[in-house]
């Protein structure tokens, strides 16, 4: 199955700062109101359960509150559409925070598709997170790395969504995840959390068309984006990522699956203190085939002499462009290098020089 899609990434980030802000008119509806303690440590879930509901039948334009000043322990929350409402905001003002790892574990089995928060089949989403945060309480669950970890917010068959101005902190897993969505724009994310902190990503995106990230920063131990199968049309533009392991099409092809990734587009990023800059994954054996990639305008350091790695399978990767490429060794004097397997294409200005080892 094919994999094509472009990439192009330089090391400029400038600020292309974009606002939603929300208006809260007569049809907002505070979670306050609907029972919530917003004291951090009473479980707030069914009253944003109850807030929501209101806020989705709705007809106008209604917005649901998450007041400032409060701090609401939510777990395995669901925020289900259809919405009555073309345009549904969220206003979050306060903190929301993830119940201790033992708590969220009584009673409950955890699988690796749970959650903080889901939004589902909501169209129409506008959610403004200026002022407020949502932290995962994530150390405690990073200590055992085999065991099933929740994520912190997960976008589900969502169109046309906006979310701006979001600060997550500390998943213990991927802090955003956006499965089959089309058309979705996240501006001026800020995602941390340490740079140990296992399989943390900032993004996971599957099965999604049309995804836009811009101007954000995103600090964890994993991917910053992770890119997944059934994904097109992705754009990433100004983003800070470091620590972690960088931009990452992939893993594809796990268990023979036929995994399709194109027309990915990465600009204006910088990478700073991650394991990669930008990769591709595929599982061996996995039947991935790799074409029209484009790798222009890369600029800075590498700790390892291996600064460039095309490692491609026996089926080969194809039409493989680097241009403009500038990369040394972080260790004064110490030269870097470039290594190809099975990789066809053309290299132009490029240093380390990949030209004696791509295949025409």
């Amino acid at each position: 199955m094919l994999l094509s899609y472009l990439l192009i990434l330089v090391f400029v980030s400038p600020c292309l700062c974009v606002r939603w802000p929300i208006q809260i008119q007569d049809s907002s509806y505070n979670v306050m109101d609907f029972g919530a303690h917003g004291d951090g440590n009473s479980d707030d879930s069914q009253a944003f359960l109850s807030a929501w509901q209101k806020t989705c039948e709705t007809q106008d334009t209604p917005t649901l509150v998450i007041p400032a000043e409060g701090v609401f322990m939510v777990k395995n929350t669901t925020l289900k559409g259809p919405c009555n409402a073309t345009q549904v905001n969220i206003q979050l003002q306060g903190k929301i925070v993830a119940p201790s790892k033992d708590a969220w574990e009584k009673g409950v089995t955890i699988e690796d598709n749970s959650f903080l928060i889901m939004i589902s089949h909501v169209n129409g989403l506008a959610v403004d997170g200026t002022g407020g945060q949502i932290d995962g309480l994530g150390s405690d669950w990073w200590k055992c790395r085999t065991c099933p970890r929740p994520k912190v917010i997960n976008f589900e068959s969502c169109n046309d969504v906006k979310v701006n101005n979001l600060t997550i902190t500390n998943s213990p897993r991927a802090h955003i995840s956006v499965d089959y969505c089309k058309g979705a724009i996240f501006s001026n994310i800020s995602i941390y959390a340490p740079g140990d902190s296992p399989n943390t990503d900032g993004f996971d995106i599957h099965g999604s068309s049309n995804i836009s990230i811009q101007d954000s920063t995103i600090q964890t131990g994993d991917d910053c984006i992770a890119i997944n199968g059934g994904c097109s049309y992705i754009n990433v533009t100004g983003v800070f990522c470091g620590p972690g392991h960088g931009i990452s099409v992939g893993s594809l092809g796990r268990n023979g699956a036929n995994d399709t990734v194109e027309q990915v587009y990465v600009r204006n990023c910088t990478f700073n203190n991650t394991q990669n800059g930008a990769r591709i994954k595929t599982f061996e054996n996995g039947g991935i085939e790799v074409s029209d990639v484009i790798f222009c305008g890369f600029h800075g350091t590498s700790a390892k002499d291996l600064a460039i790695n095309l490692a491609c399978s026996s089926s080969g990767c194809f039409n493989i462009v680097l241009d403009n490429i500038e990369i040394v060794s972080s260790l004064p004097g110490k030269p870097a290098y470039c290594s190809c397997s099975n990789a066809h294409g053309t290299s132009t200005s490029t240093e380390p020089s990949c030209s004696n080892c791509l295949m025409k």
